[in-house]
């Protein structure tokens, strides 16, 4: 003959601990909807350059819905001023990027790696060019290409996108940097690796989500860039400025369009960067 012990039934909380609990849960569900409220007041402007790409406008101004095409992505090249806009912010934003994550990256290890007379004044500086307003840094340059009688145009609005770029990758590197471990380092030279060697298949792998992010950052950061851009263009005309000029006379849906490409563009590359982030950590 068998006996089944019963489980003794749970003790109820109290009373005040239930009431904790009610409160706690109820100040989450407010606050997640606190949150997914905002993220929908910051993609709203998103969402609707996305829908007016496909709005099927006979006007110059494209302000208002009058139906549904795709011709806009078929014709998104026609204007030749605008492409070449854009192919102006892609190109200094691409180039701007490669030459920034390498002065940048390199910056980032020194001032989180090793000691050096002017350290703190090289921090403080990084700093400053990060904090300062952009009418100031653009003055500034301006004022710089005058003085060295160098023609505006788009080389100068290159090294003006590298030096309001920098400071931004050499900041997230060395913030990597500094969470490193340096006796992976001294592991490797154990081994018989030389200095290139151990940048390149230890100290480079680690520090990668750092640079990656460094340079998404700096890419974002001249690609939609206007206030400096303004200053130091002369001649050239990128995407912004052309977007800025155009709204005087009427902004074409292709604007919308390459907005929009823009955009999933910079999502796909975030996610990539996150996932590969995640797989390094």
């Amino acid at each position: 003959m068998t006996t089944t012990l019963e489980k003794p039934a749970p003790t109820p909380a109290p009373a005040p601990v239930r009431r904790r609990r009610r409160r706690v849960e109820r100040d989450g569900l407010g606050l997640r909807l606190y949150t997914w409220l905002i993220i929908a007041w910051l993609m709203l402007p998103i969402g609707i350059m996305i829908l007016f790409g496909f709005n099927d406008t006979h006007s110059k101004q494209n302000f208002q819905w009058e139906g549904f095409t795709l011709r806009w992505y078929r014709h998104l090249f026609d204007k030749g001023d605008l492409t070449q806009a854009l192919w102006n912010s892609l190109s200094i934003a691409l180039l701007s990027t490669v030459i920034t994550t390498v002065l940048g990256t390199f910056v980032g290890i020194a001032l989180g790696r090793f000691r050096f007379r002017g350290k703190g004044v090289t921090n403080l500086v990084l700093f400053a060019a990060i904090s300062c307003p952009e009418i100031v840094m653009g003055a500034s340059l301006l004022s710089m290409f005058v003085s060295l009688d160098l023609p505006r145009g788009y080389w100068t609005v290159l090294i003006a996108h590298v030096m309001f770029s920098i400071s931004f990758v050499a900041v997230t590197v060395r913030a990597r940097v500094v969470g490193l471990d340096p006796k992976v380092e001294e592991a490797a030279k154990d081994l018989g690796a030389g200095p290139v060697t151990t940048f390149r298949l230890v100290t480079l792998p680690m520090i990668m989500p750092g640079v990656m992010s460094g340079a998404l950052l700096a890419f974002a950061l001249s690609i939609d860039d206007f206030v400096i851009t303004n200053f130091t263009s002369g001649s050239t005309v990128t995407f912004p400025l052309w977007v800025y000029a155009s709204t005087r006379t009427g902004t074409p849906p292709q604007v919308n369009v390459m907005g929009t490409l823009i955009f999933a563009a910079g999502v796909v590359l975030a996610v990539i960067s996150a996932r590969r982030g995640a797989r390094h950590t």
